[in-house]
């Protein structure tokens, strides 16, 4: 009797180990998907630039992609320009307030995206006490200046 009790109990055992052990491969197999999952977010999306204004057809012409990495340090002010072409980009470190010659205002910080005003003076400054950098997308057309200084 007792010989067979042991073996009604490890019976049990194994059943109840193989569960754990199924259970364990399901839930570790999820947790791998969630791990190896791509994430996407859209950063930004528009017809309007940033002051609500919208954004011109794009020229005629072969286009042309320019992307830039601007590193502005603490305390500098651009100098005033426009943009002739859309243009978008996402700040990566520190502060940024773009501030068009009407006075519009725009302050960013650190992961927000901007999609530039077109066809409008206006300037940076970095008025924070660490480098400002961005990354810029200008949807241009070959031979044609992607910023004009004033």
């Amino acid at each position: 009797m007792t010989a067979m009790l042991c073996v009604h109990g490890e019976e049990i055992l194994k059943k109840f180990l193989c569960k754990i052990c199924l259970i364990l491969s399901l839930t570790a197999n999820v947790w791998a998907q969630e791990v190896n999952s791509v994430k996407v977010d859209v950063l930004a999306k528009a017809s309007t630039s940033w002051d609500g204004m919208a954004l011109p057809d794009y020229e005629k012409g072969t286009p042309e992609i320019t992307i830039l990495r601007i590193k502005i340090p603490p305390k500098v002010q651009l100098p005033l320009h426009e943009h002739p072409v859309i243009n978008a980009g996402v700040l990566l470190k520190g502060e940024l307030t773009v501030v068009t010659k009407d006075k519009e205002t725009l302050h960013l910080k650190a992961g927000d995206s901007i999609v530039e005003v077109v066809d409008k003076w206006h300037y940076g400054i970095n008025e924070g006490n660490e480098p400002a950098e961005i990354i810029v997308f200008y949807a241009g057309v070959q031979g044609s200046p992607v910023t004009i200084k004033k």
